[in-house]
């Protein structure tokens, strides 16, 4: 991953716990130690400190001096409850926490004595387990607002990134009228225009067998390498889970279903003139769960089952946090952990290796739903 600044110093240690100070913003500057900083550069490298700690601890308290954001430390603090209590149940103890931070962008008033820091912070923890131990990693976005009081920067708002919550795109497009009223539609906003070669619509590269088998290992693979980037191969959206996991199940070789209709089939082809050439279902985790719920003899299928402990590598947990039929996120399973659970990848919150219920996330809610979705061995 990029770093903005200069090189990264060696993280410092903390009761089990890393965190990376705070980068000099001037790349043709010399960075100064950790305990030189000053400002609101001090503040920020105190809050990672302290971020990373509660990551171990789960234990959010001691944020109150330096943080005057009361919705977020409440926000926060059951965050790391649920977090708690869902390790506790599992037996999983935190043992290692390092977090490394990047300033993607900083704004400063003219006074001087306030500042924006858009940050992203890269966390990795050490789960031990019964006796085994695994690492699960995330890379999040959190906006931080400081305001000096008294000699000192408090951070006076946070402001966590919530993508793995899908909006929704107000757009006009044929398939989304039904009954004469214009419904919305959840369509990703691409960032990048490279074309991908699909070779299941190329007739010299068609599989001549009759059935294909799931490569669950290739998915899984697949899916750890590209957790973190983007596959320039194919187009990046601004929210990308699904088109990454979609990205994975091809990867384990299941075809895809070309019909040159958005709203039909599960395809990807890349951009022509400006066209977007790809179904929903391959992009949009609510056309996704419909697709793969359809009932169809051969391409892409699965079973809804109903449970996660029912799952295998390569297959697919969908997400629907408000509860109210609409799926948000997407991911794909890629390990388990000791209790033979599954742990997941996925994109947009870039994370590997995460565990699958997400009550880590302040996209959880208690109506947070799931589905299921265990792929055919062979299509």
């Amino acid at each position: 991953m990029p770093r903005t600044g200069n090189k990264a110093r060696r993280p410092v240690k903390r009761n089990g716990a890393k965190a990376a100070p705070i980068p000099a913003r001037d790349s043709g500057s010399t960075e100064p130690a950790a305990d030189k900083l000053t400002g609101w550069k001090a503040a920020v490298h105190e809050y990672v400190m302290l971020f990373n700690q509660a990551e171990i601890d789960r234990y959010a308290p001691a944020f109150e001096d330096l943080v005057r954001d009361e919705d977020h430390l409440l926000r926060f603090g059951q965050k790391l409850q649920r977090l708690k209590e869902a390790e506790l149940l599992r037996g999983a103890i935190p043992s290692k926490s390092e977090t490394k931070v990047e300033l993607e962008r900083v704004n400063e008033s003219s006074s001087g004595t306030e500042v924006t820091v858009m940050l992203k912070l890269h966390v990795v923890r050490t789960i031990e387990q019964m006796g085994r131990t695994y690492s699960e990693a995330r890379s999040e976005r959190e906006r931080l607002w400081l305001t000096a009081e008294d000699g000192r920067y408090r951070i006076t708002r946070i402001e966590p990134s919530l993508s793995e919550r899908r909006p929704r795109y107000h757009t006009r497009d044929p398939l989304a009228v039904r009954g004469g009223e214009e419904q919305l539609i959840d369509e990703p906003y691409p960032n990048v225009s490279m074309p991908f070669i699909n070779y299941d619509a190329m007739p010299g590269f068609r599989q001549t067998r009759s059935r294909i088998r799931y490569r669950r290992d290739l998915a899984a693979a697949y899916a750890d390498r590209w957790w973190n980037e983007a596959n320039p191969a194919y187009e990046n959206f601004e929210v990308n889970c699904t088109n990454y996991v979609s990205q994975c199940v091809f990867a384990g070789q299941a075809p895809m279903n070309s019909t040159g209709r958005r709203d039909t089939g599960w395809w990807y082809k890349g951009r022509s003139g400006g066209r977007e050439l790809w179904s929903y279902s391959w992009a949009v985790s609510n056309a996704l769960q419909s697709y793969l719920a359809g009932s169809r003899r051969s391409g892409l299928r699965a079973t809804v089952v109903e449970s996660a402990g029912e799952l295998a590598l390569g297959d697919l947990i969908l997400y629907d946090w408000s509860g109210d039929g609409r799926f948000q996120h997407s991911t794909v399973v890629t390990a388990f952990d000791s209790s033979g659970m599954p742990l997941v990848n996925a994109n947009t919150v870039p994370s590997r290796h995460r565990y699958w219920d997400y009550k880590d996330s302040y996209a959880w809610t208690e109506q947070t739903r799931y589905r299921f979705f265990h792929l055919a061995d062979e299509f």
